[in-house]
């Protein structure tokens, strides 16, 4: 009976110990993350402080999470222009894209923030890549009426009147949604009415579809 009684405190206590390991190896582990894995979830939190010490301390400033976004794709995209700042000064890739084809500036653009497009712009940001679905970063500035993005992105060499998929233009995907302040910009940059997208329709059309009126005739205008 003895013997049994100690074989059983050796074995519970071996177990007990075994636990135990487990719990500090697991404890460790999640200590230990991967320091660009870290960096990267830290980023994504938008947590700038912590993406400094983290770059300081050895991340790789273009890793990047299972989507193919590295941090300052993700800045751009949600707008965090400080977070953008401390990227840049880091030497971020610019023109890194992300799985969908979506870079930084392209980011930027949608998310609206003109003085980020321009600091990605002074960076060496280009302007011509298209994403997964062909729209490049002035295509996203007319869509989403960021007029002060797409002047930027013109002045940077952005062509007015070009054709992208199904033949769509800048004027067109401004109408389209309503923007007239960014209407108004690319007329003036000399943006051609008349063009027709792959369906035949002019941007004036586009913008009575979407019941935007007093936007379809200023475009109907001579």
């Amino acid at each position: 009976m003895y013997r049994k009684n100690t074989l059983a405190c050796v074995r519970g206590l071996a177990l007990l110990l075994l636990l135990c390991s487990n719990v500090a190896f697991a404890q460790r582990g999640a200590a230990d993350i991967n320091v660009n894995g870290q960096y990267v979830m830290a980023a994504r939190a938008g947590q700038v402080g912590r993406v400094a010490a983290l770059l300081d301390g050895g991340a790789q400033v273009n890793s990047r999470d299972r989507n193919g976004d590295s941090p300052l794709n993700m800045a751009a995209a949600k707008g965090n222009e400080a977070m953008a700042e401390v990227l840049l000064k880091a030497g971020a890739d610019v023109n890194l894209a992300n799985l969908a084809g979506v870079t930084p500036l392209m980011g930027a653009s949608f998310s609206g923030k003109p003085e980020l497009v321009r600091k990605l712009l002074a960076a060496g940001a280009r302007i011509e890549p298209l994403d997964r679905v062909k729209k490049n970063a002035a295509t996203y500035a007319a869509g989403t009426g960021c007029t002060e993005c797409l002047a930027d992105l013109v002045k940077a060499g952005t062509p007015i009147n070009a054709r992208l998929e199904n033949d769509l233009t800048l004027l067109m995907w401004a109408a389209a949604y309503g923007h007239e302040a960014t209407v108004r910009l690319l007329l003036a940059q000399g943006a051609e009415r008349g063009l027709k997208d792959a369906r035949g329709k002019t941007a004036a059309e586009m913008a009575r579809e979407g019941n935007h009126l007093a936007l379809a005739q200023l475009l109907e205008q001579p």
